[in-house]
C-alpha cells in the first residue's frame, strides 16, 4: 500500500511539474502564433486598404471558409480606432480598442498589437485565455488518467511479487506457530530469501541451545535426586536401626528425633527436586497422551504409601481422560502434590474429591476457609495457610510452577463454590497444539 501511495504521489508531483512546464510552453507557443498572425495579416491588410476606392471607410469582414472555429482572431484599425478589416469571428471576441503595440492580457483575452505606416494602421490579434486553459487541462489529464490504471496494476503487481517472494517466510512462520510448546526440533528453512536465511539459522541454533540446556537440567535433576536420596535413605536406615538397638531412655528418644528429622529432610528434598523440575522446563511431551492412566497410578501409590486412600473419592472419565501434551511425569507430580495437600490440610474423616474431566482437573477438600488475601500467596514457596498440619509449604508452589511452565491455568477457591467451607484447586487444560 505504501509503495503504491508513494508511486502515486511521485506521479502526481511529476504531473504538477510537467503542468508548469507545459503552461510555459503553451504560453510561448500561442504568443508566437498571435505575433505571427499579426505580422502576416499586416501587409495583406495594408494592400487591401490601398486597393480600396478613396473615402471608403466601411469595415470589411473576411468571409468564413467552411465551418470551423477561430481560436485566433484579428482586427485592423486605423489611428482613430475605426475598424477597417476583421476576421469572421472578431465580433464575438470583442477585442478592446486603444491597445498599444505589444502583448496585453485582459480578464478573458490574450492580445498582440502590431502597428505600421507610422501608427496609422494597427493589427490586433486575440485569443481566449480559456482556450489555453483547456489545452493545459487536456494535457495534464492525459498524464493523470494513466495513473488511474497504474495504481491498481501497481498494487496487484506488488502484492503478487511480495506474496511470491515471502511465501517461504510465511511457511517458516507458520511452522514455528504450529509446533507445540515442547517441540524443540529444528525448523525447516529451505527456500527462504537470502535476507531471512540467517534468521532461520539463528532460530535453529537457539532451539538447539535450549534443547541442550533443558537436557542438562533434566540430567542434573535426575542425578541430584539419586545423589540426595541415597545418603538420606542410608542415614535414615542407620537411625532406625539405632532406635531398634538402643534401650529405652533418653538415647532412643534422641534417635527417634533424628529419624523424624531425616524423614522430614527426605520429604523436603523430594519437594525441592520436584520444584526444580517444575521451574526448569521439560514439562511438555512432543505427542499428546491421555492423563487418566497417570492419575490412576498416582492414586494407587498414595493408597499404598499412606492410610488416607480411603478418604479419596475419584472420578475419571472412562475413555482414559483428556488428551494433553503435558509431560506424564509432570502431571504425576502436579496431581500428587494437590492430592497430598488436600489429604494433609483437609478436615479429618471428610472425603477428598478428585475429578479429571475433559477440560479440567479438580481436587477439593473440606476444611477452614482460606482468607482471600492469603489465597493467592499460597502458590509462593514455603507459604502456608491456616493449618496446624506439618508440611513444607511447597505443594501448591510446585503445582503453580508446573501450570505456569506448561501454559495451564491454576485456579484456587475457598470456600468451595456452593459450599460453606473447604478448598478447591482447579487446573484448566487447553487443547493440545498440532505438531
Amino acid at each position: 500500500m505504501w509503495l503504491a501511495v508513494g508511486v502515486a504521489a511521485l506521479w502526481l508531483a511529476a504531473v504538477a511539474v510537467a503542468g508548469l512546464v507545459l503552461r510555459h510552453a503553451i504560453d510561448e507557443l500561442f504568443d508566437s502564433a498571435l505575433q505571427e498572425v499579426a505580422q502576416r495579416v499586416l501587409p495583406l491588410a495594408y494592400a487591401e486598404l490601398l486597393s480600396r476606392d478613396g473615402g471608403a471607410s466601411t469595415t470589411q469582414h473576411m468571409a468564413r471558409i467552411g465551418p470551423h472555429r477561430e481560436y485566433i482572431t484579428y482586427v485592423v484599425r486605423d489611428a482613430e480606432g475605426r475598424e477597417l478589416l476583421q476576421s469572421s469571428d472578431a465580433d464575438l471576441m470583442k477585442i478592446p480598442r486603444g491597445l498599444s503595440p505589444g502583448f496585453h492580457t485582459t480578464e478573458r483575452l490574450r492580445t498582440y498589437t502590431e502597428a505600421a505606416v507610422q501608427g496609422t494602421v494597427l493589427v490586433t490579434t486575440a485569443e481566449e485565455l480559456a482556450h489555453r486553459g483547456a489545452a493545459l487541462r487536456h494535457a495534464v489529464a492525459a498524464l493523470i488518467w494513466p495513473l488511474v490504471a497504474l495504481v491498481p496494476i501497481a498494487l496487484l503487481g506488488v502484492w503478487l511479487s511480495v506474496r511470491l517472494s515471502l511465501k517461504p517466510v510465511v511457511a517458516f512462520r507458520r511452522a514455528i506457530e504450529a509446533r507445540g510448546r515442547g517441540n524443540l526440533a529444528p525448523v525447516a528453512g529451505e527456500g527462504l530469501p537470502d535476507e531471512m536465511a540467517p534468521v532461520a539459522e539463528s532460530v535453529n541454533a537457539l532451539i538447539e541451545r535450549l534443547r541442550g540446556t533443558l537436557e542438562a537440567e533434566r540430567g542434573f535433576t535426575a542425578n541430584s535426586a539419586h545423589e540426595l536420596r541415597t545418603p538420606i535413605a542410608a542415614a535414615l536406615a542407620q537411625a532406625q536401626r539405632l532406635v531398634a538397638e538402643l534401650p529405652e531412655g533418653s538415647g532412643v528418644e534422641r534417635a527417634r528425633s533424628v529419624v523424624t528429622a531425616l524423614r522430614r529432610l527426605a520429604r523436603l528434598s523430594e519437594k525441592l527436586l520436584q520444584l526444580a523440575k517444575a521451574e526448569g522446563g521439560g514439562l511438555l511431551a512432543e505427542t499428546p497422551a491421555p492423563l487418566g492412566p497417570v492419575l490412576r497410578h498416582v492414586i494407587g501409590e498414595i493408597e499404598r504409601q499412606s492410610d488416607g486412600g480411603d478418604a479419596l473419592v475419584v472420578l475419571i472419565l472412562p475413555d482414559g481422560g483428556p488428551l494433553s501434551d503435558l509431560d506424564p511425569d509432570a502431571f504425576a507430580i502436579l496431581a500428587r502434590n494437590l492430592i497430598e495437600n488436600a489429604l494433609k490440610h483437609g478436615t479429618p474423616d471428610t472425603p477428598v474429591r478428585v475429578y479429571l474431566g475433559a477440560d479440567r482437573f479438580e481436587v477439593s477438600n473440606h476444611g477452614a476457609v482460606v482468607p482471600a488475601d492469603l489465597l493467592q500467596r499460597l502458590i509462593r514457596p514455603f507459604e502456608r495457610g491456616p493449618t496446624r498440619s506439618e508440611g513444607s509449604g511447597l505443594g501448591l508452589a510446585i503445582a503453580a510452577a508446573i501450570c505456569r511452565g506448561a501454559g495451564l491455568s491454576l485456579q484456587l477457591a475457598s470456600p468451595i463454590p456452593d459450599d460453606i467451607d473447604g478448598f478447591r484447586a482447579t487446573v484448566r487444560f487447553t487443547a493440545p497444539p498440532r505438531a
